[in-house]
Formats: C-alpha cells, structure tokens, sequence
C-alpha cells in the first residue's frame, strides 16, 4: 500500500476526530458528533497557526488513513537543545495492523532529524499495553515515569 504524508487541513478535522474517538479510551474523552464541537476547530486553529506543531495526515488513494501531531519544543537542558513530542497517533479502524502507525512514527522520526532535535518522545497510557510494546519495536523505550494532573 502506497502511502503519503501531508499537513492536515481545516477538511480533515472531522475525519481526525472520528478516528480519535474510536477507541476505547478514545471514546470517553472525545466528543464526535455533527456539527463537532467548537473546541476542535479552534484546536486545529491554534496548531496550524504555530510554526512548532505539526498534525500530520498518512492518506493513501488521497483518503485520510491515520494522523498524528508533532510539536517541535526548544530546551535549556541539553545543551538548548530541540526535542519533538508526538502525540495522537491512530489509523483508521479498517486499516489497523498494516504498517500505517510504523509508517507515521517512521515520519516523525525523520521530521524531528530535519528540525535538529536531539530527543524524540512520546506517552502513551498505561492501559494501552499492545502501543507499549509497538513503540518499544520502533526504538523507543520507558525511560522514564510520566506525571499528569487533570485540570
């Protein structure tokens, strides 16, 4: 399967939040609905608009097949180095298990190379045991304890 990676669109949101709610863990937090929520336009807003955040669609025949957002961070620590955060990985639920999430973190990694990241990294929850080890096959591993306060 041929795949290619572009910047989401403005027309891409709603296919972006549908495949975000459409998970277990996804489906208590999100809210896909018609019209969607303000909140998701103003979102997609605030990223495109800063030259740090990337939210990346994988399309293949131009349909949206999966997405995830880059947000490039500059660091004292380092050296006053630069690190990429990815965030919001998921593939369309009839296109799971096909190399698509290896294809969109592959990206990634080349992207955080071109902006002169030192560090790629990302969180994923506890409850997701099967993205632990697919992003331990990738390379990446839990150096560390993650913290979040909801507010």
């Amino acid at each position: 399967m041929e795949i290619s990676f572009r910047i989401a669109t403005e027309h891409d949101v709603d296919t972006i939040v549908k495949m975000l709610a459409n998970d277990p863990l996804g489906s208590k937090r999100e809210r896909y609905e018609q019209p969607l929520p303000e909140s998701y336009k103003n979102a997609f807003q605030a990223i495109s608009s800063d030259p740090n955040n990337e939210l990346i669609v994988a399309c293949h025949n131009n349909e949206v097949i999966g997405v995830q957002q880059i947000t490039f961070t500059p660091y004292l620590t380092h050296q006053g180095s630069w690190r990429a955060t990815i965030e919001g990985v998921r593939t369309l639920s009839t296109e799971r298990g096909k190399g698509i999430g290896s294809d969109l973190i592959r990206f990634a990694i080349q992207r955080a190379k071109e902006r002169g990241c030192h560090l790629i990294q990302l969180t994923t929850d506890k409850q997701r045991e099967d993205a632990l080890r697919f992003y331990e096959r990738l390379g990446f591993e839990a150096t560390h304890e993650g913290l979040k306060m909801k507010l």
